[in-house]
C-alpha cells in the first residue's frame, strides 16, 4: 500500500534509543489519511514519539467501510524500496500486481507479502465486481542493511498456521508464536498475528522477553493487559514480558505485532526505506526519470507521481548504536 501523503516529512526510525527495555502500556492513536477516492486508513505507525516496533515501520488500519456503490480501494502503480509490505484483510478482496509480473487477489486471512528490495512498483485495488464491505490492516516491515538490496518479490500464503485456546485463534502472519511458524519470509526477528477471541474469553499469550510488541485493535472490545483498547487504537507494550494477558468483553479482533528492536536507524519517506535522504532523493529522482522501479502493468489507469522531498537533511547512522 501506498503513502499518499503529499506533504510526507522525511523520518528518521529505528535505533534502540526510542525502545522502551521495560513493560509498559502506551495507547497510541491514530491520524486519518485519505487513500486514493473512497478509502481513509487511521495510520497508527510512524506515531508521534512511536517511531517503529521491531522491524515494523508503518501500520494503517481501515474499515470496515461499505463499498458496495463505491470504487473501493484504488491505489494507481507506485514505488517502493528497502521494505517489505504486509497486505491482511478482515473482510473483501485486494487485487495485487506489482512490476516482478505478479497478479494475485488477496483475500481475507490470507498473507500478501511484497518484498520490494533495491526496488519494486505496484498496485492495489478492490476487483470489479467486489465484496460489499472492506476491512484490514496494511503494514510495511523494515529490511535490515544487509537484505535491503535483495531482488523484489511478492508471496502469497493462502494456508498459515494457527495456535489455538479456549476462545482464542491466533493466526501467525509472519515469524513465529508459540512453535508455530509462518511460511512468510523474513530477514529480521519478528511476529505478526492475527488474534480472534471469543465474547467472555481470558488468557495469556506466551512472549519473548526480548522483543518489544504492540496490539492492533481490528474489532470489537477487548482488553490487552487491563488496558481497554477500541477498533483502530493500538497499545504499545514495550520489552521485557513473558506473556500478555487478554480479555475479550465481547467477539473481538487483534493484531499482535512485534520484534527485537531495529537496531539500525532508518530514514523513511513516502514509500520508501533508506539510510540517508541522499538515497531517498534519488529514488525519488529514479522514479520520476527512468525504469528503475520497473513497470506495472494491466492497471487501467496512470501512476502515481511522486511529491517534492523536503529541504531538511537527515542522514541515519546506519549501523548498531
Amino acid at each position: 500500500m501506498s503513502n499518499l501523503d503529499r506533504q510526507a516529512a522525511l523520518t528518521v526510525c529505528g535505533g534502540r534509543g526510542f525502545v522502551v527495555a521495560e513493560p509498559v502500556r502506551e495507547l497510541l492513536s491514530p491520524r486519518r489519511v485519505q487513500l486514493g477516492e473512497s478509502t481513509e486508513v487511521r495510520r497508527l505507525l510512524p506515531n508521534l514519539g512511536r517511531r517503529m516496533i521491531g522491524a515494523w515501520a508503518f501500520v494503517d488500519h481501515y474499515g470496515p467501510d461499505d463499498i458496495a456503490d463505491e470504487p473501493g480501494m484504488q491505489v494507481p502503480p507506485h514505488p517502493h524500496m528497502g521494505l517489505q509490505t504486509v497486505s491482511w484483510l478482515h473482510e473483501g478482496e485486494v487485487l495485487h500486481r506489482d512490476s516482478t509480473g505478479s497478479l494475485q487477489t488477496v483475500r481475507p486471512r490470507e498473507l500478501g507479502l511484497m518484498t520490494s528490495g533495491r526496488a519494486i512498483s505496484h498496485s492495489e485495488e478492490s476487483p470489479r465486481p467486489h465484496a460489499r464491505l472492506l476491512h484490514g490492516a496494511q503494514l510495511w516491515v523494515a529490511l535490515p542493511d544487509a537484505h535491503r538490496y535483495v531482488e523484489p518479490h511478492f508471496e502469497h500464503h493462502a494456508d498459515l498456521p494457527r495456535v489455538t485456546a479456549p476462545g482464542l485463534t491466533a493466526t501467525v502472519i509472519l515469524g513465529s508464536l508459540d512453535g508455530a511458524a509462518s511460511p512468510g519470509t523474513t530477514y529480521s526477528p519478528l511476529v505478526g498475528a492475527d488474534l480472534a477471541l471469543a465474547a467472555g474469553t481470558e488468557t495469556a499469550l506466551p512472549l519473548e522477553p526480548d522483543f518489544e510488541y504492540a496490539v492492533l485493535a481490528m474489532s470489537g472490545e477487548a482488553e490487552v493487559d487491563g488496558v481497554p483498547v477500541l477498533p483502530g487504537s493500538m497499545l504499545y507494550l514495550g520489552c521485557g514480558r513473558t506473556e500478555l494477558p487478554l480479555r475479550a468483553v465481547s467477539d473481538a479482533g487483534l493484531m499482535l505485532l512485534g520484534g527485537e528492536p531495529f537496531e539500525e536507524e532508518i530514514v523513511m519517506w513516502w514509500n520508501f526505506v533508506g539510510r540517508t535522504d541522499e538515497e531517498i532523493r534519488e529514488a525519488r529522482e529514479d522514479w520520476m526519470t527512468s525504469d528503475r522501479f520497473g513497470e506495472v502493468k494491466g492497471y487501467d489507469g496512470g501512476r502515481l507521481d511522486a511529491p517534492e522531498v523536503p529541504a531538511t537533511q537527515l542522514k541515519a547512522r546506519g549501523r548498531v548504536r
